[in-house]
């Protein structure tokens, strides 16, 4: 018995001291955990529209807030967003306006609608059959601005609007910026050189001209909209755009010709 004992222990010790870095190394030393993996671009994208979406939430639909524009700015510059946002087909369809920055050259009609938040507010994008020359039918693209008052009543602002696959060639390059002897009654729009689409951001514009309007009622009648829109004086003024900065499948952040900011 004690001659197998210590020969058992000298082999041992031999082990031992052939192997001193393995003596207690398995019993010891944990496994080191595995660096985790990194998020693919589509689970980024959506936490941080999840983050931005949250974070409005917590802010007044008509706000200056620099934590919202900062999450903007980060999905702008995210590489993200669909291309060619104007012309993609997920851009046509109805988009609740979620937020609007209270930028000084929209107009105080505008500002005041935007910031009643009991209201939902709507920007219906669609394509309508119409008829064209020589009897074809052709599709035109209409930008509806939908406000929803509740009880059975909305506001229904419809424009043409123009992009490189729906063009429409009354929509000239506005001129004037809309001010009327220096006051902003219905918005100051930029124009000239600052108003010119980036090049580096193609088909991202959607080019419009507000055309007519209309109060629903109950669906039963109309009220027209108190703004005669196709007035030839007023036609340049109702003129306007949007440059799509971001567009996924579920939000969209845009910027208007007014300076202000949309999601």
């Amino acid at each position: 018995m004690n001659q197998h004992y210590h020969a058992l222990l000298f082999l041992v010790s031999l082990f031992v001291s052939i192997h001193p870095s393995r003596s207690f190394v398995s019993f010891l030393t944990k496994k080191a955990a595995a660096p985790p993996r990194p998020k693919s671009p589509g689970i980024q994208r959506i936490e941080l529209e999840n983050e931005l979406i949250k974070t409005i939430e917590r802010t007044k639909r008509l706000d200056n807030s620099m934590e919202v524009a900062n999450l903007i700015s980060r999905l702008e510059q995210s590489g993200w967003s669909i291309p060619q946002p104007a012309i993609a087909p997920q851009v046509i369809g109805k988009w609740r306006l979620l937020y609007t920055n209270n930028a000084e050259t929209a107009s105080p009609i505008q500002r005041k609608a935007v910031d009643a938040s009991a209201f939902n507010i709507y920007q219906d994008i669609t394509l309508r059959d119409v008829q064209g020359e020589g009897g074809y039918t052709v599709q035109r693209l209409i930008v509806s601005q939908i406000v929803k008052f509740g009880l059975g009543t909305q506001l229904c602002v419809d424009a043409l609007a123009s992009t490189s696959k729906y063009p429409l060639e009354e929509l000239t390059e506005r001129i004037g910026t809309g001010e009327i002897l220096g006051v902003n009654v219905l918005g100051v729009s930029k124009v000239g050189e600052e108003a010119k689409e980036d090049p580096n951001k193609p088909d991202s514009r959607i080019d419009f001209v507000f055309d007519e309007g209309n109060f629903d009622v109950f669906n039963s009648f109309k009220v027209p909209y108190p703004v005669p829109f196709r007035l030839p004086i007023l036609r340049d003024t109702v003129k306007g755009w949007i440059d799509i900065t971001y567009l996924s499948d579920n939000l969209r952040i845009s910027k208007g010709n007014k300076g202000t900011t949309f999601v």
